[in-house]
């Protein structure tokens, strides 16, 4: 679908990025882990997890929400790369151009960094960035001011697509596309959970003041949608031939599929995770998502890896209780 993206795409901002000092670069090359999926994913868990009242009316319809929010966006991401299937920036090949002030110790993460493969429109750290800071400022709504935290996540987002330009994996409409595709997604997942903010409907006139926004929120029909957007990625990555992006699709499904399952194990309404459950947990939770990744190759398996890591991560909520009502039918 070249003829509706370009390969060659450039506005002249590697121009303007060439001009830059060596450390800033360096310096957006980190920028750039605050949208990395398992930074994205493990915050909105942690988050899910741990919130309280403080933050959000019902902070695990809240949590859960923005976890298939960013779900959404990284399957429209997929959808882009495979259906437009462009290359990256020049500058996202080997070899990588690492400052030669840079200590040893951080040579490999800087090339790390700078070089990458894989389709470059839209950006999918701009989308994720996007969608996972934008739905944050909108669900956790007791957190700060409004101003505060809206302003607060466009300037990382900003920051994070502004960073992807400047180590030059991403042609600067790439990052554009990337910003509107993840607020686009976390609007219409809002829509879909019945965000009374976003559907202005007559309930939305009826909707308890003090609970808020978040009270009768449903994640479930987001996560379905990411699934059925998911498996459209994967139809055209498989027609085109494109291998990398088989896998991210096929990811997508089970991430969406996981979640819809691990939500109609809680309730919705549960207290925060004790610190005793969710820190096993997080490292159960971790294997089983390096273990996803790293046996790409194997597709099956890493469906399985992934549905079972995102089933255990939404529903992990529930387990205190059902622990404890175990514990009591058997006293």
């Amino acid at each position: 679908m070249t003829r509706f993206v370009a390969a060659e795409r450039g506005l002249g901002e590697f121009a303007v990025v060439d001009a830059l000092p060596e450390f800033v670069v360096v310096v957006f090359a980190a920028v750039t882990h605050l949208a990395d999926p398992w930074f994205l994913f493990a915050l909105l868990a942690v988050g899910y997890w741990f919130a309280s009242e403080e933050v959000a009316g019902s902070p695990r319809r809240a949590g859960a929400t923005a976890i298939a929010a960013v779900t959404c966006a990284y399957a429209a991401t997929a959808l882009g790369k495979a259906w437009f299937a462009v290359p990256r920036p020049p500058g996202a090949m080997s070899p990588a151009d690492i400052p030669t002030w840079l200590p040893a110790l951080l040579s490999g993460w800087y090339e790390a960094q700078v070089l990458s493969d894989g389709f470059g429109f839209p950006s999918g750290h701009a989308t994720g960035g996007a969608a996972a800071y934008l739905a944050l400022a909108l669900l956790y709504d007791r957190f700060w001011t409004d101003r505060a935290r809206y302003l607060a996540a466009g300037a990382v987002a900003v920051a994070i697509a502004a960073s992807r330009v400047v180590i030059e994996v991403h042609y600067l409409v790439d990052v554009l596309a990337g910003l509107a595709v993840g607020a686009g997604t976390v609007v219409v997942a809002l829509w879909l959970a019945g965000d009374p903010r976003v559907r202005r409907s007559a309930s939305a006139e009826t909707t308890d003041a003090a609970a808020g926004p978040t009270a009768a929120l449903n994640p479930a029909p987001a996560f379905l949608l990411a699934a059925v957007v998911s498996t459209g990625a994967l139809a055209v990555a498989v027609a085109g031939g494109h291998t990398g992006e088989v896998v991210e699709a096929g990811i997508g499904i089970a991430t969406g599929a996981g979640g819809a399952v691990g939500w109609r194990l809680v309730d919705g309404d549960e207290p925060a995770v004790p610190v005793r459950v969710a820190v096993p947990a997080l490292a159960v939770t971790g294997g089983l998502w390096v273990g996803a990744y790293a046996l790409a190759g194997t597709l099956p398996v890493t469906l399985v890896a992934t549905t079972a890591a995102v089933v255990a991560v939404v529903a992990l909520p529930a387990l205190p209780e059902r622990i404890g009502a175990m514990s009591g039918a058997r006293n």
